[in-house]
């Protein structure tokens, strides 16, 4: 990586303003040459009516997760990213704390990749195992 985490990180944060990664309050903490991690709060606005994680929020923090990953990991440079299908198992439900998804590479291609991203609770229990595959296509001038 020829990025500073530094950089990424505000590279990060500039893209998330006005979003849904700042309405569901997604952070990034950490990643290396083959995985990133971002964590994402369980309260009340994530919950579902019976008062669980919402599968749709888990969904929305794997794609962020994936679709940001295939950003900083591949030359994109002339390219742009797009989420194409995203299945998750959710095993476990969570109440409070946070949930952290952590996506690595299962295929990088030039144009599809395919992710696992693994989304778990603070106690490091498996939550939701998700599948993304996102594309890369030109960017028009």
């Amino acid at each position: 990586m020829q990025l500073s985490k530094e950089v990424i990180l505000e590279r990060f944060q500039a893209m998330a303003k006005n979003t849904l990664l700042e309405t569901l309050k997604i952070e990034m903490i950490d990643f290396g040459d083959d995985f990133l991690i971002l964590k994402m709060p369980v309260t009340p606005k994530v919950h579902q009516p019976d008062g669980v994680l919402h599968g749709g929020a888990t969904a929305a923090l794997a794609e962020t997760t994936g679709s940001f990953a295939a950003e900083l990991f591949l030359n994109t440079k002339g390219y742009f990213v797009r989420g194409i299908e995203i299945s998750a198992n959710h095993v476990k439900s969570v109440r409070d704390g946070f949930v952290y998804a952590k996506a690595t590479f299962l295929h990088k291609g030039r144009t599809t990749q395919l992710f696992e991203i693994r989304v778990t609770d603070d106690n490091d229990n498996l939550i939701s195992l998700c599948k993304l595959t996102t594309i890369s296509l030109p960017r028009t001038k």
